[in-house]
């Protein structure tokens, strides 16, 4: 069974000092290293950026990330910058 159907529900943001985020609703991460995570969530794509990011948990089943370091930006990628995103992570991962 694909987690796509299984992460229906809600999709939360839990940021705690700008130190640790816990997110829920994630689809996959996409990528990740200690500058920067791209992940899908049930509510568009997300990019984080910051310093010495970590991922701390990873519950593939429930959809839920959290991540420690120091956070700088979150932003939803949409439009036209999204389907960039997507062909590019497609092409770098055929």
């Amino acid at each position: 069974m694909q987690n796509d159907n299984v992460l229906i529900g809600n999709h939360e943001v839990k940021m705690t000092d700008r130190k640790t985020i816990f997110l829920t609703g994630i689809k996959k991460i996409v990528s990740f290293d200690n500058e920067e995570f791209l992940m899908e969530s049930n509510m568009g794509v997300i990019l984080l950026k910051g310093e010495n990011l970590e991922l701390i948990k990873l519950d593939t089943a429930d959809g839920n990330v959290k991540i420690k370091g120091k956070i700088n930006n979150l932003n939803y990628v949409e439009g036209k910058e999204n389907k960039k995103q997507e062909s590019l992570i497609t092409k770098l991962f055929k």
